[in-house]
């Protein structure tokens, strides 16, 4: 029985990166995501949201964060491919998951979507705070705004805000405009000015500010006007991204339905544009936009096909290399004009805008510099809400009048005349120790 066990064991950690539905890079949408609540409630009552990602393809596993068999991995796999965070008032995670495992998880190149709410726990916040943001540490502050709310007929504090201050980027937020104002409310957060990573993707007014509704204000408000980011995204360096908001009520199917209408605009629309907006920024958190790949790197003289690993200085060169883009069901040819090629030793000797055939296919020639050594092909493309490329392949160069082929008769001609030298040094020295030995024997 104890043989048959550790069979199972075994077997179990061999097969279970095969069994679960796991990320891949060829096919980025092939996804597992874990839903962690605090309430069974929000299943039902965020179904809009939940069913937008199902039809996509994605495979969501509901879990209650004291549930004692939450992992994020096993056997050293991960289970999960992104990780939501619906539960703002949790205090503690069941199971293997605390801050650390979910830092790691991020730092693996796993996706993130945290929403908080004025029930914010401490450990959300923590959270928050390590992927770049800070929540308004009042914890009975909330967002408040006299000129941009949305006219409510229950809704009189004017912490129901109706915000169109979109990030202008199609790749994140979709290329089809938003028409409706997106309504919010909760509480605003800061971006740490350290981290170069954080973005806001929807922001507060200049005339909104962070205090608690129900009291007067007595002191400044610490959070201010469009310094009040409502929802931010993070692109890690490792590519994984993460979405932190402080309104869960925005992804609730009473905010997607509900109409709106912005104070002091005579403008009502039927739907808000929250199912629009957070339908298209999953897109782009999920890497089904943005999400670039790099194949086929090449180089080779003009004229040639077959690629070298060592070039001669004024050689002509042509470099090239195919860049796509995931469009949520196929790869596609990725069309732009900034990307670009260093041919580096220590610092860029040549810089070349790559063409592109439109197809995906770029390239660019140019002749070897006058320097030999070792080079290196360098693409290091970042460019707002895309995936990075960082593309590098070494060649060797030389002089281009060195024979090669009598590089070793060289060398073979040189070993004989030094050794020569080497024999004529050792007769002199002999000779000059004779004498020297002598002239003591004479003065004795």
């Amino acid at each position: 029985m104890g043989k048959f066990w550790v069979i199972f064991v075994a077997s179990i950690s061999i097969l279970l990166p095969f069994l679960c539905n796991s990320f891949s890079p060829e096919t980025p949408t092939d996804r597992r995501v874990l839903v962690l609540l605090d309430d069974l409630a929000v299943k039902s009552s965020h179904s809009s949201y939940f069913n937008s990602l199902k039809l996509r393809g994605f495979d969501l596993d509901f879990k209650l964060t004291d549930d004692p068999k939450i992992a994020l991995q096993r056997y050293g796999q991960y289970l999960y491919d992104a990780l939501i965070l619906f539960c703002p008032s949790v205090e503690r995670f069941g199971g293997s998951v605390d801050v650390a495992a979910i830092i790691n998880f991020v730092d693996s190149g796993h996706d993130l979507i945290i929403a908080a709410d004025v029930n914010a726990s401490d450990l959300i916040r923590e959270i928050a705070t390590e992927c770049g943001v800070d929540f308004d540490e009042d914890p009975s502050a909330m967002v408040i705004d006299h000129t941009g709310y949305a006219v409510s007929e229950t809704e009189g504090d004017h912490t129901l805000i109706a915000s169109d201050d979109f990030i202008k980027s199609d790749v994140i937020i979709g290329s089809k405009k938003i028409e409706a104002p997106v309504l919010f409310q909760g509480i605003g957060h800061s971006l740490n000015p350290v981290n170069s990573l954080v973005l806001k993707v929807l922001s507060a007014s200049p005339s909104a500010y962070s205090a608690n509704p129900l009291s007067k204000l007595s002191t400044p408000p610490s959070l201010t006007g469009s310094a009040i980011s409502l929802v931010s995204v993070v692109q890690a360096r490792n590519n994984a991204r993460i979405l932190i908001t402080g309104s869960l009520s925005m992804f609730s199917n009473r905010f997607f339905r509900s109409g709106v209408q912005k104070s002091g605009s005579s403008t009502k629309y039927e739907k808000s544009g929250n199912e629009q907006f957070l339908t298209e920024l999953s897109k782009w958190i999920f890497h089904e936009r943005g999400h670039l790949k790099a194949v086929n790197v090449k180089h080779h003289k003009v004229g040639e096909t077959d690629e070298s690993a060592l070039y001669r200085i004024n050689d002509e060169l042509e470099y090239s290399v195919e860049i796509y883009e995931w469009s949520g069901t196929s790869w596609e040819p990725y069309v732009t004009d900034d990307v670009q090629v260093q041919f580096y030793m220590m610092s860029p000797y040549v810089l070349k805008t790559l063409s592109n055939d439109k197809k995906g296919l770029y390239s660019a020639s140019f002749k070897v510099p006058d320097v030999y050594g070792v080079f290196q092909f360098k693409v290091e493309y970042q460019k707002l809400g895309y995936t990075s490329l960082s593309l590098s392949k070494q060649v060797s160069f030389q002089s281009g009048h060195i024979d090669t082929m009598n590089m070793k008769d060289s060398y073979q001609l040189l070993i004989p005349t030094t050794e020569l030298h080497f024999l004529r040094w050792q007769d002199s020295s002999s000779f000059l120790l004779f004498i020297y030995i002598t002239s003591k024997v004479w003065h004795v």
